[in-house]
């Protein structure tokens, strides 16, 4: 049971207060709900009753919050090559409500958008998942949301960099410096 004041997570929404808990009476049944203000002032009804069942939990601690950061700079982990089965499983782990899960799926879609983009349902996603882990590290590192997407992209713009960016990429090849065409040759 959670509490008014409460800060949780709801699974494909992201992180929120609960304002208020209301009986109301739905389609002729009364039924007791969590108000929650979620990002972007959108509120939501979550029947108490169900919310545990459907995923709904206390946004993490700061310590938690350090993991979600090394998995943002850890390696993208192996997905398939098959853009349905790919979708499919990160949805999968988006729904989990997992933080982990979520952070996962940022970093492993952020790797395949600055490698090759993504197609347009992957695009919503990246930015749907994105939004979900940043609300909640934004509550548990008590932090504004841009600063906490900055941190977030700066992450992955370093494991990209570290794990993706070598002697072998074509990206090492670009030349860095303008060498002035010698005409007189």
């Amino acid at each position: 049971m959670f509490n008014v004041g409460d800060f949780i997570v709801y699974p494909m929404h992201g992180a929120g207060k609960i304002n208020a808990i209301e009986e109301k009476d739905i389609l002729g049944e009364k039924q007791s709900y969590y108000i929650l203000e979620m990002p972007g002032e959108v509120k939501v009804m979550v029947p108490t009753n169900k919310a545990e069942q459907i995923g709904v939990r206390n946004i993490i601690d700061k310590t938690s919050a350090e993991k979600v950061f090394e998995i943002l700079e850890e390696d993208e982990t192996e997905m398939s090559m098959n853009w349905n089965k790919r979708y499919r499983d990160n949805m999968e782990k988006m729904k989990s409500g997992d933080i982990y899960e979520v952070a996962d799926v940022v970093r492993n879609l952020s790797f395949k958008q600055k490698e090759k983009g993504l197609s347009t349902g992957e695009k919503k996603m990246l930015i749907n998942a994105k939004q979900i882990l940043v609300s909640e590290l934004v509550l548990a590192e008590r932090s504004s949301y841009e600063e906490m997407e900055s941190i977030v992209d700066n992450k992955i713009n370093q494991s990209f960099k570290e794990y993706r960016v070598d002697e072998e990429s074509p990206l090492s090849n670009v030349v860095s410096k303008f060498i002035p065409f010698n005409e007189e040759n």
